[in-house]
């Protein structure tokens, strides 16, 4: 283990944290509200920890897939503690546990809250719940990789720990000009969102509040009602597609941008991803059409939750715990599938679905035909028989993981609805569950421990359970020789 790198990113990542706690800082000013004991002295703290650990430039950078794991997934806890401070020291969440459950929420893109009345918050909190979506979206070490160069091929273990996917590569040839490519991708969309909310009458907090949370596909609103306080068809929509194009693999945005458009429309994942939204869609519609006056608006409502839960963002324009069971049964499969691997949604990802369907109807071939011989293709090239046992061991430690959960979460004694759908909604980073937890309820009355349970769950999902388990290895913190 190359200590001395692991500790040298990790003060690098207390910097970058550091530097981004400027823009709520000055939120905060713009409003006249007190953020010198709360950002103020968190920026200070970590420009203080950063320029210890980055004092002197490590002479061995090396990394190798164990230090790519473990500085992923420290990064990550390092980034949370930190970032519960400015919430903790404001005194408008609750104790430090709450806090750290509200930021792992935020940086994991879950948007499971323990406020009960968000409203109530200042603005300067309000604007750093969202904007941790923002920055968790899309990987804070992918932006690292644009800042700090790293010898050989060290930097595509740090994106392959914390890109999701099965499998991740590189668009060009430099792991730093990907990394580039991906946040101007990222931006682009984030802006013309930005815009496009504007347009239709929300003001510019709103408008970077809710473009935060629909990029990084989080949930954070700064309204109780969320995306239905606007009450409208408009807002409503634009959402809906901008969810959904933040759930597409971004590698689907460089082909299309650079030209390769018929290999970008082409790309299986997507077809597959899409496909599922518009049957969900319909079959969810024809489900609720009773509940509304007329079918489009029904169709507005479907095509709205549909969205926001296969992406894993988490917003809500009506109560769906009201819905029919039949409802609940495909937005909670929803929930368990997910968005493309390459984007900022979570859940299984749908290239593993894909490769898990294609690996069982070849299985179920081979028995037919024994004699048959077939390889599982995803875009029209085989996939790696390492991939496939990859996909077969995550499944696994997915069922595990969910089982172990809801089993610890049950102590608490709440319905299996709550206790199930807790656990699925903060694993798969979605936020809002059934019962208890639904669209308008909260986390807030779960002890300590299972805040914490919770937010080790979230953890596990964001960063795709390998690199957290890694943590727990002995084998893994042996010093290189």
């Amino acid at each position: 283990m190359n200590y001395a790198m692991v500790l040298y990113v990790l003060g690098y990542i207390c910097n970058v944290e550091a530097l981004l706690m400027l823009l709520p800082l000055g939120v905060g000013l713009l409003y006249g509200e007190s953020v010198g004991g709360t950002f103020g002295l968190t920026i200070v703290l970590l420009f203080a920890v950063g320029a210890v650990l980055t004092r002197k430039r490590p002479k061995k950078q090396t990394f190798y897939a164990k230090e790519g794991f473990v500085t992923v997934s420290l990064c990550w806890i390092v980034m949370s503690l930190f970032g519960a401070l400015p919430l903790s020291l404001s005194g408008e969440v609750g104790s430090y546990v709450d806090c750290f459950f509200e930021i792992v929420s935020g940086f994991t893109t879950t948007g499971a809250s323990v406020v009960a009345n968000v409203e109530i918050l200042s603005q300067n909190i309000l604007f750093w719940r969202s904007f941790t979506h923002w920055i968790g979206g899309m990987g804070v070490l992918v932006f690292v990789l644009m800042v700090l160069p790293m010898a050989g091929q060290s930097s595509i273990h740090l994106m392959r720990a914390e890109s999701p996917g099965p499998i991740v590569g590189k668009f060009v040839p430099k792991l730093r000009s990907t990394a580039i490519l991906l946040y101007g991708i990222y931006m682009l969309l984030t802006v013309i969102l930005i815009i496009l909310l504007m347009l239709g009458g929300m003001s510019l907090f709103d408008s970077l509040i809710f473009s935060f949370g629909t990029a990084g596909t989080g949930g954070f609103a700064n309204y109780a009602a969320s995306v239905g306080h606007f009450g409208s068809a408009y807002i409503d929509w634009v959402i809906t597609i901008f969810m959904i194009l933040f759930g597409v693999n971004f590698n689907v945005y460089y082909m299309l941008f650079f030209g390769h458009f018929l290999q970008g429309l082409k790309n299986e994942e997507m077809r597959w991803y899409l496909g599922i939204i518009a049957v969900s869609t319909a079959i969810v519609t024809l489900n609720i059409s009773h509940l509304y006056d007329s079918p489009l608006t029904a169709l507005r409502y479907a095509a709205f939750q549909v969205s926001t839960i296969i992406t894993t963002t988490g917003y809500a324009t009506t109560d769906f715990a009201l819905w029919p069971v039949l409802s609940h049964v495909v937005l909670l499969l929803l929930m368990i599938a997910g968005a493309c691997a390459g984007s900022t949604g979570g859940g299984i990802k749908t290239s593993r679905i894909i490769i898990s369907v294609k690996s069982a109807w070849q299985e179920l071939r081979h028995l037919i035909h024994p004699r048959t011989v077939t390889r599982v293709q995803l875009d029209g090239r085989p996939v790696e028989e390492e991939t496939r046992s990859t996909v077969g061991s995550f499944l696994t430690l997915y069922a595990l993981i969910v089982a172990f959960s809801v089993l610890l979460l049950s102590v608490e004694g709440y319905d299996f609805n709550t206790t199930l759908s807790a656990v699925l909604a903060c694993f798969n980073n979605v936020g809002p569950g059934i019962g208890l937890v639904g669209p308008m309820g909260n986390y807030g009355f779960f002890t300590p421990f299972s805040k914490l349970l919770l937010s080790f769950d979230m953890l596990l999902g964001r960063l795709e359970i390998f690199p957290m388990l890694v943590l727990f290895s002995p084998s893994v913190w042996r010093k290189s020789r």
